[in-house]
């Protein structure tokens, strides 16, 4: 039997009655029903009443190469014919791992060369912030195990991941955060700079209150600091460009690793294969998710530096950590010809050449000036629009975020899929976006936020 044998109310009652949600009021959502998602091809999703929407969040945050893709669906299957599933364990190893294993090194910067796989960011961030606890403890400095985060960070929803990220909410229904972990500002000029300060001189003082909590704690006590190159779930947080070198710098000064989080920006988004390499980042990790298989199969890939490997595997003895489905054969199949596509389309060189600089000229000229919007930024095919009811104070509508969904609801109703944080509007389109989808995009935001208008003018 198959969806199509049940009405859009049936598939709505069912879902309520069986099926939670991530990130959800579970109680609104059965009072509104979902939309129920049946279908995509390129940039577009249809729903189960025939609508086509443009996908301005590559589902979230992750599918890269678009919709339908038949060549992944072939390697999929192809892979499951052949082997379906094989573990890592046991001095085990399946052939599709080991050569992506082989690429993810090749597209990495040097000095990265060994990969650990899970099934999800979240996983990939425990894994790192074992990994780099475990380093420490191997350099013979088990006491150098704190880790330095940031307000407003994502690093996943286990346990470790809420607890290495700075969601408050989150933390509060967690109930108990991983010990050893500290939060400090993040790098968001809009809202966090002086009055008269510059860009520039924000991100330093940004970046220097790492410097700060790692003198209040002491050095050695500091086992590193976690970052995304630009927060994305907390609102595509761009920070000033001064504000990465001067982490890396204080880094290398106290002897504390760097571990970014490329789940968002990695494999193209930001013109380049990861984030680190648009911004001269040199990290000892570097966690990836989401676009390494563009959402067709869950996989994740913790790249790890040399200094860190060397240790592990001179040091180390057995790490007593993984997962089920590490390395899972048919994952990483779909991952290889993934990647294959990426390259053989020029999607990266696509985000940095064209669509990257035209998706900010669009949106600067067309919806900055928008009387709702305070601010519009971007990098590669990321982008945010912040919601204000007044431009030169940057003063919010009340309550908080009822602004950003209401803008979102008239997108949607437009066909664009956008999503709110906040009283931020997040874009993160797939990398096959032209010129023609992102004025399409430009026209359905600037509708959405003019009935938004209307609507907040009413109160």
């Amino acid at each position: 039997m198959t969806y199509q044998n049940f009405s859009l109310k049936q598939l709505q009652e069912i879902d309520a009655a069986h099926h939670l949600h991530p990130f959800t009021d579970h109680k609104d959502l059965r009072s509104a029903g979902s939309r129920i998602v049946t279908g995509a091809k390129g940039p577009y999703i249809h729903d189960s009443e025939g609508n086509e929407i443009l996908d301005a969040m590559a589902g979230l945050w992750c599918v890269n190469v678009g919709y339908g893709r038949d060549e992944l669906a072939e390697a999929a299957y192809q892979q499951m014919k052949e082997l379906p599933y094989y573990n890592s364990f046991f001095r085990c190893s399946t052939p599709t791992p080991v050569l992506l294993s082989k690429r993810l090194a090749e597209i990495a910067p040097a000095h990265i060369n060994q990969v650990f796989y899970g099934s999800s960011g979240s996983e990939a961030n425990d894994t790192a912030l074992r990994l780099v606890r475990h380093y420490w403890a191997l350099e013979g400095k088990p006491e150098k195990n704190r880790i330095i985060s940031r307000n407003m960070a994502y690093h996943g929803s286990t346990v470790a991941g809420t607890s290495l990220g700075g969601m408050a909410d989150m933390h509060a229904q967690l109930g108990g955060e991983v010990p050893n972990i500290a939060h400090v500002t993040m790098p968001y000029a809009y809202e966090l700079a002086e009055p008269g300060e510059s860009e520039h001189d924000f991100g330093l003082r940004a970046a220097r209150a790492v410097e700060e909590e790692i003198l209040r704690v002491g050095a050695d006590k500091v086992a590193a600091f976690i970052g995304e190159p630009i927060q994305g779930a907390g609102g595509v947080k761009i920070p000033p460009a001064s504000y990465w070198p001067e982490i890396q710098r204080i880094c290398r000064k106290y002897d504390v690793l760097l571990m970014l989080d490329e789940v968002i920006t990695g494999y193209g988004r930001t013109g380049e294969w990861f984030a680190a390499q648009s911004m001269g980042i040199e990290p000892d990790t570097i966690t990836t998710a989401k676009a390494l298989t563009s959402g067709y199969q869950p996989l994740s890939a913790l790249l790890v530096g040399d200094r860190i490997a060397s240790t592990l595997v001179e040091k180390g003895g057995e790490f007593f950590h993984g997962y089920t489905y590490s390395g899972h054969p048919v994952a990483c199949a779909v991952a290889l010809k993934n990647l294959e596509i990426i390259e053989r389309e020029g999607l990266i060189e696509r985000v940095r050449e064209e669509t990257g600089p035209y998706f900010e000229t669009a949106l600067k000229e067309r919806i900055a000036g928008h009387d709702l919007v305070g601010e519009v930024r971007t990098f590669g095919l990321l982008g945010a629009i912040e919601i204000v009811r007044d431009k030169p104070t940057k003063q919010r509508f009340e309550p908080e975020g009822s602004a950003a969904v209401s803008v979102r609801d008239h997108a949607i109703d437009k066909g664009l899929m956008l999503r709110a944080t906040g009283d931020t509007m997040i874009m993160s389109p797939p990398l096959i976006w032209t010129r023609e989808t992102i004025d399409m995009a430009c026209e359905r935001i600037v509708k959405a936020l003019d009935l938004a208008k209307e609507d907040l003018a009413k109160g």
